[in-house]
């Protein structure tokens, strides 16, 4: 069976929180440990690679099972993606937001095993409520079906030869994508989408750290 890698996205600045939301605190250990926790607990994960400065890496310790890398950031989401593929060997690699901390091991294992079949898999939400298209000053002008509408999370889970072709054509042509289900769409390929159907926020403004930890308990 093809192993997987993981590239855990954590190189933010979290403008949005005025604080390092990645090492919050929830239930006795940060965002960005838990993130990398739920991956090494998934036995076709061969390592960890977290995109982030040193200082989160020291952070989050030394007492894991599995090899934890490290790759620079870069100025985009892309670019820092980009630094963590240079780290792959393994055939499957997963992409990860690190603020995503409620992922579980067994959802993880679902979407790889889907980009093990479709060769692009990602966790997504099928839209339940109802949409709107506004106009620029923000009134409702139209309904929108949301019968084929998903909100997308991560992991978003690909061969990585694939991934690396596509993050290539992206910035041959100069693209700017922000999430890698963007980036093979650029090269033709549709990605397996994966129903997500446990909580998994992405912590973003500050009340989602209280809210995580609800659900945690």
């Amino acid at each position: 069976m093809s192993s997987c890698a993981a590239i855990i996205v954590a190189a933010g600045s979290s403008r949005r929180m005025g604080f390092d939301k990645l090492a919050a605190e929830l239930l006795g250990k940060s965002v960005l440990r838990r993130s990398v926790e739920a991956f090494m607990a998934v036995e076709s994960v061969a390592r960890v690679i977290v995109v982030a400065p040193e200082e989160r890496l020291v952070a989050l310790g030394t007492d894991f099972p599995k090899p934890l890398l490290r790759a620079d950031g870069g100025s985009e989401r892309q670019n820092s993606v980009e630094n963590g593929l240079a780290l792959v060997d393994e055939e499957i690699v997963a992409v990860h937001d690190g603020a995503r901390p409620l992922v579980k091991p067994e959802t993880i294992d679902a979407c790889i095993s889907a980009a093990r079949e479709y060769r692009a898999a990602a966790l997504a939400r099928q839209a339940t409520e109802t949409m709107k298209r506004s106009d620029a000053e923000h009134f409702a002008r139209e309904s929108v079906s949301r019968d084929f509408l998903w909100f997308m999370e991560t992991p978003q889970i690909f061969q990585t030869e694939l991934l690396r072709t596509a993050y290539s054509t992206v910035r041959e042509k100069g693209l700017t994508v922000t999430d890698e289900v963007s980036a093979v769409e650029a090269i033709g390929i549709a990605t397996k989408l994966v129903i997500s159907s446990t909580p998994n926020l992405k912590i973003t403004v500050p009340a989602d750290i209280e809210l995580a930890a609800a659900l945690l308990r």
